[in-house]
């Protein structure tokens, strides 16, 4: 019951970021929730968020430094 609960909630969450990915929206933020409740059963999900979140800190990093100027 669990699992079926989180595999719908994942599922929803990247239907939800395919969406906002075509109209202005908060994509990015549905498909890490998305990658982070199929990451609890699929190893693959979990490497693909672990790229996410390093990807993430690498552009927030350059922003700050960016902005900071």
């Amino acid at each position: 019951m669990k699992k079926c609960l989180l595999l719908f909630i994942g599922s929803l969450c990247m239907l939800l970021g395919l969406f906002f990915a075509l109209v202005p929206g908060p994509s990015l933020i549905f498909f890490i929730a998305g990658l982070m409740c199929f990451s609890f059963y699929y190893p693959k999900a979990r490497y693909y968020l672990a790229l996410c979140q390093k990807a993430l800190t690498k552009s927030c990093a350059f922003l700050d430094k960016k902005l900071a100027r």
